[in-house]
C-alpha cells in the first residue's frame, strides 16, 4: 500500500469511528422513545401532554433549531471554499441560534416545575423530561464543541485537521436536528391530540 492511500485512509478513521458514535447514539434515543411511548399514557392523575404542552413554544423552537442547521451547513460549504471568517460567522449565528433553542427548552422545563409538574409527577413526565432533557444535554455539548471550534479556528484557521473536525461537528448538529424533528412529532405533536 502506497503512502498517500495509507494517509487517506488515517484521515477516514475518525470519521468512520464517528458516524459509528452517531449510530450508538441513534439507539440511545431509539430506547429512550420507546420508554416514551410505554409511558405516554401513565400520566397517574397528572397531566398529559395535551394539557402541558403549547404548540407555538415547540414550533418556535423547532424553527430556531431548523435554522440553526441552515447556518451550519452554510458556515461547511465556507470552509470548504476556505473563507475563514464566513465560516466563524456562520458558526456564531448557529451557535446563538443553539443557545436560543436550549434557553426556550429549559424555560419550558422551569415552567413546567413551577406548576408541579417535574419529573416525579408521572411516568410520562419522567419518560418527557428524560428523552426532552437528553437531547438538551447533546446540545449543550454541541455548543461546547462549537465554542472550542471557534477557537481553534481562530487559533489555526482552516487546515484539513480542522475541516475535518468541523465536518464531524456539522454531523453531530444536523444529527440533533433529525432527533429533534421526531421529539416534535411524537412528543408535542401526539401530545396535542386530545386524550
Amino acid at each position: 500500500m502506497s503512502t498517500s492511500t495509507t494517509v487517506q485512509a488515517d484521515d477516514q478513521k475518525p470519521v468512520l469511528g464517528f458516524w459509528i458514535y452517531l449510530m450508538t447514539d441513534c439507539v440511545l434515543f431509539a430506547s429512550l422513545f420507546a420508554t416514551y411511548a410505554v409511558l405516554f399514557r401513565n400520566t397517574s392523575g397528572g397531566p398529559s401532554g395535551y394539557q402541558l404542552f403549547s404548540l407555538k413554544n415547540a414550533l418556535t423552537e423547532t424553527l430556531v433549531l431548523l435554522t440553526s442547521s441552515f447556518t451550519c451547513g452554510l458556515a461547511m460549504l465556507a470552509a470548504h471554499k476556505g473563507k475563514k471568517r464566513q465560516t466563524m460567522a456562520w458558526f456564531i449565528v448557529t451557535f446563538v441560534l443553539g443557545v436560543t433553542f436550549l434557553i426556550l427548552e429549559l424555560t419550558e422545563f422551569h415552567h413546567f416545575i413551577q406548576m408541579g409538574d417535574s419529573w416525579r409527577r408521572s411516568g410520562f413526565l419522567s419518560a418527557f423530561f428524560t428523552l426532552v432533557g437528553t437531547h438538551g444535554l447533546h446540545i449543550t455539548v454541541g455548543l461546547f464543541w462549537m465554542l472550542v471550534m471557534l477557537w481553534r479556528l481562530a487559533r489555526t484557521g482552516l487546515g484539513k485537521a480542522t475541516i475535518r473536525r468541523l465536518t464531524m461537528l456539522s454531523m453531530f448538529w444536523h444529527f440533533l436536528d433529525i432527533v429533534w424533528i421526531f421529539i416534535f412529532t411524537i412528543v408535542y405533536l401526539r401530545g396535542m391530540i386530545a386524550p
